[in-house]
């Protein structure tokens, strides 16, 4: 069997204004991205927002309609899929059903001609650590360890980036909190860099080192899980990645380090560092979890009304509303210092003002929030 040939060519990944159309539809707009060699990242964002189109592209199996893919010094944009050094893992796992969890492995090496494979099948099974089952076939084996045989059989190739499509939106949840641990293992063993696009926020919190977070086929922001998290740059980030409070402020004065704003009478402070937009019209933005029933701090608001209560698990959820009918999302810890509070009971709310930030005021207030999941 001819052997394929395929770049060796090592280095950062480059997306360099990468767009895609259907039409007229952009489903990739100008998109640039540097994901570093040996790094694990993620493209995270609702359906249709492009993370799945990008990666097609950087896996060949769609060519951008401008723009450039390289890979180190080796430009990809046009080279065909099965020469470039990258590999994809598919929500389906794509297992051969006829053939041993061995032979799967094994394909991609006989197809470029290797003929000694056996060493390499066992390093990539022990990887997984499911080296005991390599005569079996896919269909006697569970989801999570089929998943994991999908990955060995594309980390046996030697890829340079391995793409991980959805790979875990059919296991259940406790499974699927297992292999984002074992993923996230193999990666930092084998040191190749990973790329998985996910629509679920705690995934890619979780194993990415870098997370993009993807709307409209554009980068709304780009950083670790906590600087997404704790410092948002736009509603729709706040929104998408987990729960967030936003209260339509105006701003009453800037100096020294602090931002006065206010609502309906009441009056809040946020660290200008942690302000987004130079406007007078911000949003204010608050996570559920830095909320206490209390009113000592700097940011209180007082004669709320608990709107309804959900136990779920480690933390209790109350909807609360203010005096001005906004109702706040506010998650308590279920611990010794528990509320028994019930609908209708009266509250007051605070929060510290490092726990505070404030984005651009004209945007969409909902922006990110209840959307699709399903892909």
């Amino acid at each position: 069997m001819a052997k394929t040939k395929v770049s060796q060519d090592t280095g950062d990944l480059v997306l360099n204004r990468i767009s895609k159309y259907y039409g007229d539809f952009c489903a990739v707009d100008d998109l640039s991205l540097t994901i570093p060699d040996g790094s694990f990242f993620a493209l995270l964002g609702p359906s249709g927002c492009g993370k799945t189109t990008t990666l097609r592209m950087i896996a060949g199996l769609e060519e951008p309609t401008a723009g450039t893919i390289s890979i180190g010094d080796t430009d990809i944009t046009t080279q065909k899929s099965y020469r470039r050094n990258v590999n994809t893992v598919f929500q389906n796992y794509a297992l051969f059903p006829h053939l041993s969890i061995f032979e799967n492995i094994a394909f991609g090496l006989r197809r470029r001609g290797i003929k000694d494979v056996k060493e390499e099948v066992e390093k990539a099974l022990n990887l997984v650590e499911l080296g005991h089952l390599s005569e079996r076939k896919p269909a006697q084996l569970s989801g999570g360890q089929q998943q994991r045989i999908a990955v060995a059989r594309a980390i046996v190739n030697r890829p340079e980036v391995l793409l991980l499509d959805e790979p875990l939106g059919a296991l259940d949840l406790k499974l699927r909190r297992q292999m984002q641990i074992e993923l996230k293992r193999i990666q930092l063993e084998v040191g190749i860099t990973f790329i998985h696009v996910t629509h679920d926020q705690e995934e890619a919190m979780t194993m990415a080192d870098t997370i993009a977070v993807m709307n409209q086929g554009k980068i709304e922001q780009m950083g670790s899980a906590t600087e997404l998290y704790e410092a948002p740059k736009t509603a729709f980030v706040a929104n998408f990645l987990g729960q967030c409070n936003l209260i339509k402020v105006k701003v009453q004065s800037r100096s020294g380090g602090k931002v006065a704003v206010s609502a309906k009478g009441h009056t809040f402070e946020i660290p200008e560092s942690r302000v987004s937009s130079s406007n007078d019209a911000l949003l204010l933005g608050v996570r559920p979890e830095k909320l206490r029933l209390d009113d000592k701090g700097v940011n209180s608001i007082k004669e709320c009304v608990v709107t309804d209560r959900s136990f779920v698990g480690t933390s209790t959820q109350y909807l609360v509303r203010t005096p001005w009918d906004l109702e706040l999302v506010v998650f308590e810890q279920n611990d010794e210092g528990l509320h028994d509070l019930r609908v209708g009971d009266k509250v007051s709310l605070e929060w510290d003002s490092e726990h505070t930030f404030g984005l651009d005021g004209a945007q969409d207030v909902n922006a990110g929030a209840d959307l699709d999941d399903d892909e």
